[in-house]
């Protein structure tokens, strides 16, 4: 990655305030995950054991296994032990017998305890640690193949949504994609999969507004950008989403398949899919700590605030969120080469010096994470239908990401929010794209704001609104969990005991026992 210098000269003391608050405001919610376990957490563990398939109904095992464990002895204790216990007392030869029985009502669980329970414990450590040495293996064979056939020659890395659906009709889409330029695909997933409670197993050629995410496509769109990263002589990256529900289990998945980035980011689905805060920050930091194991990049999900907020006078919002992601982010193993965090060209076109507050916040990221491949996104709010009107906002949001040396840029549409996009509208989108880039070059290293200037002053006036902000979030009684209650980001109020999934949370017994957790911890 770039690492790329400040010329906003904002104020160190400022910087690290911020920095600062960021921490004093997430280690209260660290320390509740810490605490606490969920059913996708405890699933995850048993798909790294490599439990994996359906039943007859579509059900995956992992479902039905945990929800007999859960019954006979409880989330707080954890999956592991009551399951390698049951194997060791001859239940079953395997999980997916044991499965299979326990679905059927054939084997009950105790929580072992004494010599059983360490029995159990190391058996589970061996199984659940070739499911990680397997993300490992992954992790090596990504280097090779970028060593092999090369990487995307420039940065930012061109990122292109492609999912019909059907994911064999998404493959060659890809791989055209791919030919034409596209450095990340982006595979996003069919509409509401965030709020099943389940990841649905094989291939599927039947989704809404996007294709399912599963093990099975994830293996299928790897292979077929691997092809693709041979032919080209650059190595293809393939982007998923682990959010949701079971943002821990696709997270476990995607290592498993090699890929190579996720959006990952729990304040999305709070916000926007109304999916329980403790639920998804416990989920957010087991997921985040799967991928900094794989080695993945995670895209995090700020964009959406200002699809529901003024980007202007919610811009702060933006920047606090940022910074929260960052600490969430290390705190979870990840380094800063792994930090796609998000931010948008999100303001009205008719708003006096539109492009110049764009270009100020842009450069506001830009310059508070320096060593980040930030992931910036197109104008998607003020895309009216008129397709040349589109058409110049994206070539506009191209030029402010050549001016201010974006990490990743999401490839805009000129029928963004009227249609489905056809290959034809990704090609000239692409174009787009190909045309600014190369007459810019590498413009950013001409461009410096004046220090006293607008843009200058506006990305100032924005970090002391965002150290404000933080402020604010530490004087609520419970900080964060209280400031998303209110409405603070993308005015979207969610408090921490409801939303969808509570259900599906416990809070850790003196006996759990994750083998994962527990290797997760050590990294």
């Amino acid at each position: 990655m770039t690492r790329h210098v400040g010329k906003l000269e904002l104020d160190p003391q400022t910087v690290k305030q911020a920095r600062a608050l960021a921490r004093k405001a997430g280690r209260p919610i660290v320390t509740m995950a810490k605490k606490h376990t969920t059913v996708a957490v405890e699933r995850a563990t048993l798909r790294l054991a490599g439990l994996q398939g359906a039943d007859a109904e579509g059900t995956p095992w992992v479902n039905r296994l945990l929800d007999v464990v859960r019954a006979d002895t409880g989330l707080e204790h954890g999956v592991a032990l009551p399951v390698w216990d049951a194997l060791l007392r001859g239940e079953a030869d395997d999980l997916p017998t044991l499965a299979q029985k326990a679905s059927a009502g054939s084997v009950r669980f105790r929580l072992p305890e004494g010599k059983d329970a360490e029995r159990a414990r190391k058996a589970s450590a061996r199984q659940v640690g070739r499911g990680i040495k397997l993300i490992d293996t992954r992790r090596v064979e990504r280097d090779r193949m970028i060593k092999r056939h090369g990487d995307a020659p420039r940065q930012p890395w061109i990122y292109l949504i492609v999912a019909t659906g059907d994911i064999y009709e998404d493959i060659p889409q890809a791989q055209q994609a791919a030919r034409e330029g596209a450095d990340v695909i982006a595979v996003i997933r069919s509409t509401g999969q965030s709020l099943l409670d389940f990841v649905p197993e094989g291939a599927t050629r039947e989704g809404f507004a996007g294709t399912y995410a599963t093990q099975e496509n994830f293996r299928l769109m790897r292979a077929a950008l691997d092809e693709s990263s041979k032919e080209l002589g650059r190595y293809v990256r393939l982007t998923n989403y682990a959010s949701g529900l079971c943002m821990p289990e696709i997270a476990a998945l995607a290592g498993m398949e090699r890929l190579d980035m996720m959006l990952n980011d729990s304040m999305y689905g709070i916000l926007f899919r109304d999916i329980n805060p403790v639920r998804t920050f416990v989920d957010q930091r087991f997921s985040r700590q799967v991928h900094a194991r794989a080695g993945i990049i995670i895209n995090t999900g700020e964009d959406n605030y200002l699809t529901t907020a003024d980007a202007v006078e919610a811009a702060h919002t933006v920047t606090t969120s940022q910074l929260l992601n960052e600490y969430f982010a290390k705190e979870a193993g990840l380094e800063d080469w792994q930090l796609g965090l998000g931010h948008a060209f999100e303001i009205d076109p008719n708003v006096p010096d539109s492009f110049r507050l764009e270009l100020a916040h842009a450069m506001l990221a830009r310059d508070l994470f320096p060593n980040a491949p930030l992931k910036w996104m197109p104008p998607t709010r003020h895309m009216t239908g008129d397709v040349f009107q589109g058409y110049l906002l994206d070539g506009f949001f191209n030029l402010v990401g050549a001016l201010t040396g974006q990490g990743i840029l999401l490839v805009g549409m000129m029928t963004e929010a009227v249609v489905t996009p056809w290959l034809s509208d990704r090609d000239l989108a692409l174009q787009n794209v190909r045309y600014v880039m190369n007459a810019a070059g590498n413009l950013h290293e001409d461009f410096r704001p004046q220090p006293d200037g607008f843009i200058a002053n506006r990305a100032r006036q924005v970090l002391g609104e965002s150290v404000d902000l933080m402020h604010q979030i530490l004087d609520h009684e419970h900080g964060l969990l209280d400031a998303i209650a209110d409405g603070t980001f993308g005015l979207m109020k969610r408090p921490a005991d409801a939303g969808r999934g509570l259900e599906g949370v416990a809070k850790k017994s003196s006996a759990y026992y994750n083998p994962a957790s527990e290797i997760l911890e050590a990294q």
